[in-house]
């Protein structure tokens, strides 16, 4: 798997950052079953720039903690099937790994939400990542039972790593 990381801002979390987002992304991928090696771009921003590419591709001008910019044509949320049909559109034509996506994260919101949730900067950073590699293997949370779907996967990736709500198993 490659990840290109982007820091836009300052970061000072106190864990390899870098490295538990590969772990992470690694692990939703084949907890997914995903059956390729895939590219993932990972920005670390801050509320400014993360509310200035809310308002410019969602039409949402606020910050948000997490965006997800999907690649792959997928015809249903982690259905990997059809993938090698458009190749051009999914593959990387230089390495043959699949084209995953964009993620956008606010460094701000991380640390502002792991307060308000009682948890760690670390928990927040791997759920909002999580979170978002669903998002990439086209899971969403638009209906009542998309959301418990996903909610389930997300808790039980994060629990299978030992990434709990509280600081144990951190």
């Amino acid at each position: 798997m490659t990840l290109a990381m982007e820091k836009e801002v300052e970061v000072s979390f106190d864990f390899e950052y870098e490295k538990l987002a590969k772990e992470v992304i690694a692990y939703s991928l084949d907890f997914e079953r995903f059956p390729y090696e895939a590219e993932v771009c990972l920005t670390l921003t801050d509320d400014a720039s993360i509310r200035e590419v809310n308002r410019s591709f969602r039409g949402v001008d606020r910050p948000t903690d997490v965006l997800s910019f999907p690649m792959l044509t997928l015809s249903a949320p982690g259905d990997f099937s059809g993938m090698e049909s458009a190749p051009g559109d999914n593959f990387n034509p230089e390495t043959g790994e699949a084209l995953l996506g964009d993620i956008v994260l606010s460094v701000p919101r991380i640390f502002e939400q792991a307060k308000r949730y009682g948890h760690s900067a670390r928990r927040e950073y791997a759920f909002l990542i999580v979170h978002s590699v669903l998002h990439l293997l086209g899971y969403d949370h638009m209906t009542e039972s998309d959301a418990a779907l996903m909610e389930n996967k997300q808790e039980q990736i994060l629990k299978s790593m030992g990434i709990l709500r509280t600081q144990e198993g951190e």
